[in-house]
């Protein structure tokens, strides 16, 4: 019943469409982020060109205002010269004879206190700037005098074309966070589910476990099984049941970590795997540290993260072939602290000759749910990474793989 439950629950037909609605969600966020962007950038370079268009008519009208004023033989309408020529405040603009020359500028920022000489330098850099935003406006005075008007946008107009770039970055951002906040969001309702299930299934196991350790003590004290080896193995795979349900029990709880002797260790967690897999496969132990070497881990967590690498090795050998764990000192990129210096690690490397996994499945195998067996709940790796990499602070993850030779995973631990 418990195990129908289980698999309710954590099989490939539940898990997969979760993972697919995750996807979907993903790709929603994403598509409205776009649509959004999208909208935003047309519709603010809309603004943009009227805004231009706007600009450009006041510099014509500036222009014909010029020319009215020189031209017009009257005394000049004080309007034309305060509403026309002085309304312009914010576009630059420079008046030239022959588009070398500056008679006179307007709303070009010059620097304080700057000597005459330095003064036509920059105005003629400005000049040069002007000419490569737009053509000059003609300006025909009296006489045949030809004046030419450069002029740039507007501060105003140059900041509404950076908006959009703004806007996506903002909206970038928030796309970012609500993926960050849905991932989190599904992480913490997936770890709420791993704990009350595993804390279910301690409890669902204590009943049948005190059942059989009653039934031990009866057929040890029985004169009919006395001194009968299948008494003492029942008695064995007793302690590891009790060690099992310890395990789930100890899921959501910080576990102890302890120095502990890792070469001894890995022993003890294949002795008892050996005993319990197929004949054909040989299991080799190699290291290149000391073998007093210890480790910071917790031993039941860590017999069950060797127990399932082993085991689906041994599926991907098909129950023939050999694993080889290979105990070492590494370096990695990640560096991690512990009491303020920084701590040395080890690693396990266990290397089998199996089916090897394909380049693109490499990190969807510590996927909750993503197994290749028709039976297969996939949840061994899941577990084994969570207790490596949330529990003990290393990591876990696929060294070599390569199809038809084999695979190697990696433990990295702390000392």
């Amino acid at each position: 019943m418990l195990r129908c439950a289980l698999h309710d629950v954590l099989s490939n037909d539940y898990m997969i469409p979760i993972y697919e609605k995750k996807t979907r969600i993903k790709i929603l966020v994403a598509v409205l982020a776009l649509l959004i962007g999208a909208a935003t950038v047309v519709y603010t370079n809309l603004l943009v060109q009227r805004v231009s268009e706007r600009e450009q008519q006041q510099i014509q009208l500036y222009a014909k205002a010029q020319e009215f004023i020189v031209n017009s033989e009257s005394e000049t309408n004080p309007f034309v010269f305060d509403e026309i020529i002085n309304g312009n405040t914010t576009i630059p603009v420079i008046l030239s004879s022959d588009g070398k020359d500056i008679i006179a500028a307007k709303n070009i920022d010059m620097p304080r206190r700057l000597p005459l000489a330095d003064s036509m330098a920059h105005l003629q850099t400005e000049l040069a700037l002007m000419k490569t935003k737009h053509p000059p406006i003609v300006v025909k005075f009296g006489g045949g005098q030809v004046n030419y008007i450069f002029y740039r946008d507007s501060q105003l107009l140059r900041q509404l074309r950076t908006y959009p770039l703004v806007q996506l970055v903002v909206i970038g951002c928030l796309a970012v966070i609500a993926y960050f906040a849905f991932s989190s969001s599904r992480r913490a309702e997936q770890n709420r589910v791993w704990v009350g299930l595993a804390k279910e299934t301690a409890h669902q196991l204590g009943t049948p476990l005190s059942s059989l350790v009653g039934w031990q003590n009866y057929l040890r004290d029985s004169d009919r099984f006395k001194d009968e080896p299948i008494v003492e193995e029942l008695g064995k795979d007793i302690r590891r049941l009790e060690i099992i349900t310890e395990r789930f029990s100890n899921i959501g709880s910080v576990p102890v970590l302890k120095d502990e002797n890792l070469l001894q260790t890995t022993r003890n967690a294949i002795e008892y795997l050996q005993s319990r897999v197929s004949k054909k496969v040989v299991f080799k132990i190699e290291t290149d540290l000391p073998t007093d070497t210890p480790a910071r881990i917790n031993v039941p967590l860590f017999d069950w993260v060797i127990e399932n690498i082993c085991k689906n090795a041994v599926d991907a050998m098909d129950g023939r072939g050999s694993i080889t764990l290979h105990l070492r000192r590494v370096r990695t990129r990640r560096t991690w602290y512990r009491r303020g210096t920084p701590a040395r690690q080890v690693a396990v490397d266990i290397t089998d000759t199996g089916k090897g996994i394909p380049k693109n499945k490499m990190e969807s195998v510590f996927m909750p749910g993503y197994t290749t067996k028709k039976r297969g709940w996939g949840l061994g790796l899941a577990l084994a990474k969570r207790i490596i990499e949330n529990y003990h602070e290393g990591r876990l993850f696929v060294k070599w793989s390569e199809q038809g030779r084999g695979t190697t995973f990696r433990v990295v631990l702390n000392q």
